[in-house]
């Protein structure tokens, strides 16, 4: 369904098979391949606005504002980027993925920060859970690739929060209980958590519990004699 592949002159493309056909993009920079204003992306060209307008009114942006058609055109842009992250998680490049899922939250930023119209600024929390979700889930699997279970874990729980906040934020805390993001966080979580390497003492204690659940007392004793050694083991220096 996704490839990635080099056109003849170099330039580094991915295909997403549809059912009515493909949908190519670039694999680096807009995935369009355009440069509204000559900008590298539509948000890059805004967010200059912005700066030249700080600078013109010493700092202050209270009157900076984007119209509805900026708002739109910069959700589109955004669109695409959530494109290409869900095709580079396919094809297992987490990096891009972070690089694009950084990119959408920061459009969604934007709008929810100088949108002329509050319907338009509080319509993106509708996008955020999934990339939220798509980040961490970049971000663990890079972990995970490493070694390091508890950043993995770590990296799902801040997640985790950051959608709970969201949906608090916006008082929708009925969503909480039906989000499929939070659902999908929680479920690879458990996942990890029951993968992960055991020190000596913790494969003990489990072992002990399983033995005494299934009423095996004998091996209980033998676990719980060995987690004494443990115990009483010094530590080293």
């Amino acid at each position: 369904m996704v490839r990635k592949f080099t056109t003849p002159d170099g330039v580094e493309k991915i295909q997403l098979r549809l059912d009515l056909g493909l949908l190519q993009m670039n694999a680096e920079g807009r995935p369009d391949g355009k440069r509204p204003h000559d900008m590298d992306s539509l948000l890059d060209y805004h967010q200059a606005r912005l700066g030249e307008y700080l600078r013109e009114h010493g700092g202050h942006d209270d009157e900076f504002e984007l119209d509805d058609s900026t708002c739109m055109d910069l959700q589109l842009e955004a669109l695409q980027y959530h494109h290409r992250f869900l095709c580079l998680f396919q094809l297992e490049d987490y990096a891009g993925v972070i690089r694009d899922a950084d990119r959408s939250l920061a459009i969604f930023d934007f709008i929810a920060e100088y949108a002329k119209s509050d319907e338009l600024a509080g319509s993106v929390i509708q996008f955020r859970p999934q990339l939220r979700m798509m980040l961490a889930r970049a971000q663990g699997t890079l972990a995970l690739q490493a070694g390091n279970h508890a950043e993995a874990v770590r990296i799902i729980q801040a997640a985790l929060e950051d959608i709970r906040d969201l949906f608090a934020e916006h008082d929708r805390e009925d969503m909480i209980e039906d989000s499929d993001e939070i659902a999908a966080l929680e479920a690879w979580m458990e996942e990890i958590e029951s993968q992960r390497p055991r020190s000596r003492r913790e494969q003990l204690e489990r072992d002990l519990a399983a033995a005494i659940q299934r009423e095996d007392y004998e091996k209980a004793a033998l676990y719980r004699d060995a987690l004494k050694r443990l115990n009483d083991k010094p530590p080293a220096s």
